[in-house]
């Protein structure tokens, strides 16, 4: 196999820290606390490391990235090395002095989460009185400052109803684009998938929601869309294909393929400082495991579509089928897909329950 193209940008998950306990988070189950975290010079380090092997783009991640009171000197050093820098945030921890800051540093783009249209029921979610209101604050804040802005909206059968609210909302506040995330079932997601999960009917109208939309805000708001797995027929690429497009670090330091790596069993993951960044991404253990098509079984293998979808999500399938290697069961070739699609069926009819909402312990800064 010839050796990999550099990736395109690195998610840089400076820490587990958040203020919200959404119970659908991608981070994961186990998470790292303040003591664990990487240190300041580490992150410096890594970032010049990137941009020297030839990454683009930085995406400054968490937990909640502004927890951390050094996240002004890492978006310095990703401008001085040349990094297009993206803060991933909640906005809820974000004030007018701090967001300044931040650009001024040279803070290019920041994507802003939402939990729902509504006070009561996005901070029901969020498991955090007043973030909503906080959230619109902060949009309108990175506005003033000139600063483009993507708005994130998180649905689940919760909130999917409210989507045309949501994307009306994604307009007033002056977003250029609107991720249309459905929650992704692993982690956190996986623990809450029968409260979150929604039915085929809210699915179905949501989608022509979008289409309507797009046909009406083009030139105005860009709308991405991706349907929930559970409810597929052939399966993304995920992170555009384990080990090609992403490299992601963990607070502590560890260099993962995507941010739901750790939960496959069997993997040895690298820390940062071990050996060079561009050698990690190169020849690593757990980026050659599934990178490529060598890796894959039938039907991937024999399928027109194994450098499209690149045998779609491995976490997926250890999470529905029990093993990483095997076909995504969103793929309706795979033998597991009617056990995915059942599981999908049973968990959108449930109607009660109590989410499992995240929490660390020391979220504060």
């Amino acid at each position: 196999m010839s050796a990999p193209a550099p990736p395109l940008a690195l998610l840089a998950e400076v820490t587990h820290r958040c203020p919200l306990g959404c119970p659908y988070c991608s981070n994961p189950v186990e998470l790292v606390r303040r003591s664990g975290e990487m240190e300041t010079a580490a992150w410096l380090s890594l970032l010049e490391e990137a941009a020297r092997m030839g990454v683009l783009q930085v995406h400054f991640s968490g937990g909640e990235p502004t927890a951390r009171h050094d996240l002004e000197d890492m978006v310095a050093k990703a401008e001085a090395v040349g990094l297009y820098s993206n803060l991933i945030t909640s906005g809820v921890l974000l004030d007018r002095r701090r967001l300044e800051s931040l650009a001024a540093r040279g803070l290019q783009h920041v994507q802003l989460s939402f939990q729902g249209v509504e006070p009561d029921g996005a901070d029901h979610i969020a498991g955090f009185e007043g973030g909503h209101a906080r959230k619109l604050a902060c949009a309108r804040l990175v506005t003033d400052l000139g600063l483009p802005l993507t708005v994130n909206a998180v649905m689940h059968r919760g909130n999917l109803d409210r989507l045309d609210d949501m994307i009306a909302l994604a307009v007033e506040l002056g977003a250029q684009r609107l991720e249309v995330a459905h929650v992704q079932y692993y982690g956190w997601a996986l623990r809450n998938r029968a409260r979150l999960l929604p039915t085929v009917g809210q699915l179905d109208a949501a989608t022509a929601t979008v289409e309507a939309a797009r046909r009406r805000l083009t030139g105005v708001l860009v709308i991405d869309y991706v349907i929930p797995d559970y409810y597929a027929r052939r399966p993304k690429a995920c992170m555009g294909g384990w080990g090609r497009r992403f490299v992601n670090v963990s607070p502590e330091g560890r260099v993962l393929p995507c941010h739901a790596a750790e939960t496959i069993p069997g993997l040895r993951f690298e820390r940062v400082g071990e050996r060079p960044l561009a050698e990690i991404w190169a020849d690593g253990e757990a980026f050659e495991r599934f990178r490529g098509t060598d890796w894959m079984p039938d039907p991937c293998k024999s399928c027109d579509r194994r450098e499209v979808d690149w045998g779609g999500c491995r976490c997926q399938a250890l999470a529905i089928a029990g093993r990483a290697d095997v076909t995504d069961p969103a793929c309706e070739l795979s033998p597991d897909h009617r056990l995915m699609a059942a599981i999908a069926a049973a968990d959108a009819g449930i109607e009660s329950g109590e989410f499992v909402y995240r929490r660390l312990g020391d979220a504060g800064g």
